[in-house]
């Protein structure tokens, strides 16, 4: 098993002049870390206008940062809104960053999650699905013809050299953002990775990552000639410390990832200085439903943590990726906590990683044929779930 770590860049008010400035650069001294410590990747989002849940607006900055101060970690979008940027403005940043990082670039691509976001863009949340589908047509090829044209639906690019090129070729590895867990199974005809979300229980684990891996051995349909990358990774909020009731306190903002989302598709664009977002969160919390998600993620000693981590690996996913840069969370618990965690946690499940990835040769060479479960039962709309539907929100954790 493989381990990222996540950036949201949340920043809940009260806000100081300084504030910004100091999120910035604590979160790339823990990236920095976190590449001395041996974590795999390092994934950036891109969000707009939705304040105090992310500030990360420009994610090529950041990452380009961090790829001059970091050797070895991969650094990934997680991921690059396609409808709200034009795909020769993506190739020539992720072929930049992929240059300066020496090839350490994963590009993961998403639709957008809201109309706060897509409609200043001119982009209806009703398109997004099929935006994404003309960019990913438009824009792949630029990483690796010497002249490309396309002319599709949303996107109309005349005969052009992108440059620069990539220092993988053809492309870096691709990754879709799956806010919505049937896409999942979309990924995988796709013959992309998938980015999702804490599963509910155990079962539904096994159940998508069999979804995942079947569509992709049995039902692959490319958006064009690029590489495939068959690989299912897993974001959860995380915080690890001595004991559970050490994590538990440091992790205090932890839910306030899945609120934001969901409070954002509720109420749609918000006037700015109008509402503390945090101050809603902490009622929130307050509730039957905001208790019971503080129970959720990997949040806990190491031993609670290792024991929730073996379920993940039960399932065969690919990587868990580790968000505790959330909320009020201190930058000096969030070191600590990576430190903790790849200390006594992180080299038991790395040492995993041969055999895991024999299992994957197997399935995907049809050694191995995946049962085929029906994940209707477990097709829980997640916190990124359209207006009017956030109700139905199911909690997320193997436990």
């Amino acid at each position: 098993m493989k381990f990222g770590v996540f950036y949201e860049l949340q920043l809940p008010k009260p806000w100081a002049r300084d504030d910004e400035y100091e999120l910035l650069t604590h979160a790339l001294d823990q990236v920095e870390l976190a590449d001395k410590l041996g974590y795999d990747y390092a994934w950036e989002v891109e969000h707009h206008f939705l304040e105090e849940y992310s500030h990360s607006s420009a994610p090529e900055v950041f990452l380009a940062a961090a790829s001059q101060r970091t050797t070895q970690i991969r650094l990934g979008h997680g991921i690059v809104q396609l409808p709200t940027n034009h795909p020769a403005r993506v190739a020539e940043r992720v072929s930049t960053l992929d240059l300066l990082s020496n090839g350490r670039v994963e590009l993961g691509v998403g639709e957008g999650s809201s109309v706060t976001e897509l409609h200043p863009f001119d982009r209806r949340f009703r398109d997004k699905r099929a935006v994404w589908e003309d960019a990913m047509r438009c824009l792949l090829p630029m990483f690796w013809e010497e002249g490309w044209e396309y002319h599709g639906e949303y996107f109309d690019f005349p005969l052009r050299n992108v440059i620069p090129k990539p220092r993988q070729q053809p492309h870096p590895p691709l990754w879709v953002a799956c806010s919505q867990l049937d896409t999942i199974e979309m990924a995988g005809r796709r013959g992309i990775g998938a980015l999702g979300f804490q599963f509910v229980s155990a079962e539904a684990a096994v159940a998508w990552v069999n979804a995942y891996y079947n569509s992709f051995v049995k039902r692959l349909d490319l958006l064009g000639p690029y590489n495939t990358n068959p690989n299912i990774a897993i974001v959860s909020q995380f915080m690890c410390a001595p004991t559970d009731e050490e994590a538990r306190a440091r992790a205090d903002g932890s839910t306030f990832f899945q609120f934001a989302l969901r409070f954002y598709n509720e109420h749609g664009p918000v006037v700015p200085g109008t509402t503390s977002l945090w101050d809603e969160y902490l009622h929130w919390k307050a509730t039957a439903s905001g208790q019971r998600a503080q129970h959720g993620g990997l949040i806990g000693s190491p031993a609670t943590i290792r024991a929730k981590l073996h379920k993940f690996a039960e399932s065969n996913v690919d990587q868990v990726i580790l968000l505790n840069q959330a909320g009020r969370n201190r930058h000096e618990h969030i070191c600590e906590a990576l430190e903790l965690f790849a200390a006594e946690v992180m080299p038991e499940f790395h040492a995993m990683e041969p055999d895991h990835q024999e299992w994957r040769r197997q399935v995907l060479g049809g050694e191995i044929d995946l049962p085929e479960i029906d994940t209707q039962p477990y097709n829980f709309l997640t916190n990124q779930s359209p207006k009017g539907k956030v109700g139905a929100v199911q909690p997320a954790e193997v436990d």
